[in-house]
């Protein structure tokens, strides 16, 4: 009798055991499903981890704190933005991988200092355009600069032969090749008023101005020393046609990274015109 009470028994607890094992395979598979249907969902979206943006501080981490405040949030992007003073240090932080993009350069810096250093960046945003700018605190226009007079440029190439391309297309000096990316003060052909050049650190330009008759300040610089490019400036780029924008740069691994991709459809977008318009009237000009 005994066996036959058990014989049941047995057979409902093997049946437990099966369904409970069904039970966790269908629960390994749902897990597993919905794992694949939020990496599914999730492709192409912006990572919830912070995008690491080195700049310097006018206009670039103004423009990107601009992004952060405002539109940021919506497009489920942060920024981690670092400020640098210099030309320099971002680049070599973003070689490093402490960086995941910067914003500060124009091409012909990029250029330079990919062929200079070795590095291996891409641009993926034309942002905007900061006229280089010749000021005094000595004279009130070209017409009064003196015999003899000293003027400070930035001693990197890249700007220092877009200074020279400046005061070449103000008629103050005349270059061998006006159009010339590499240019130096040896590359100069007629210099009617002798002026002595001295090439100092671009950050360092606007400090210059108490030492010098003039001196060739990039846009950002002039704008952290309180000078106004349309009412300082004696001379300024031209901005149609101007090919020193200022670029979202990345290395090649992180150019399709989504987060990066967003950043630089927010910074091309209207509100960031608007912005750049609004804030800096002419100083800065957005990219086209």
């Amino acid at each position: 009798m005994r066996r036959i009470v058990l014989l049941p028994l047995l057979l409902v607890l093997l049946a437990i055991g099966v369904a409970a094992c069904g039970s966790d395979d269908d629960g390994d598979s749902t897990a597993a499903a919905t794992a694949a249907g939020t990496a599914a969902a999730n492709a192409g979206r912006p990572s919830s981890e912070p995008l690491r943006v080195g700049a310097t501080p006018v206009p670039h981490v103004e423009i990107l704190q601009f992004v952060q405040d405002e539109l940021a949030a919506r497009a489920g992007l942060t920024l981690d933005i670092r400020e640098f003073t210099d030309y320099v240090v971002p680049n070599t932080a973003l070689d490093e991988g402490q960086l995941d993009a910067n914003y500060f350069q124009t091409p012909g810096y990029l250029e330079d200092q990919s062929r200079a250093r070795g590095y291996d960046f891409v641009s993926v945003a034309d942002v905007h355009i900061e006229p280089l700018g010749i000021y005094s605190s000595k004279v009130r226009s070209l017409d009064e600069i003196a015999d003899g007079a000293t003027v400070a440029v930035p001693n990197d190439p890249a700007n220092e032969a877009r200074a020279l391309r400046l005061l070449d297309a103000e008629g103050v000096i005349s270059l061998e090749d006006p159009d010339s990316e590499t240019a130096t003060p040896r590359d100069i052909a007629e210099n009617p008023k002798d002026l002595e050049f001295e090439e100092v650190e671009a950050a360092q330009t606007p400090r210059a101005l108490d030492d010098v008759d003039l001196a060739v300040i990039n846009g950002n610089y002039a704008l952290e020393a309180r000078l106004s490019p349309a009412e300082d400036a004696l001379a300024l780029e031209r901005a149609a046609g101007n090919p020193n924008v200022n670029l979202l740069v990345t290395t090649p691994d992180l150019e399709s990274d989504p987060r990066i991709v967003e950043l630089a459809r927010l910074l091309r977008s209207p509100q960031v015109r608007r912005f750049i318009a609004d804030r800096y009237r002419g100083a800065v000009i957005p990219a086209e």
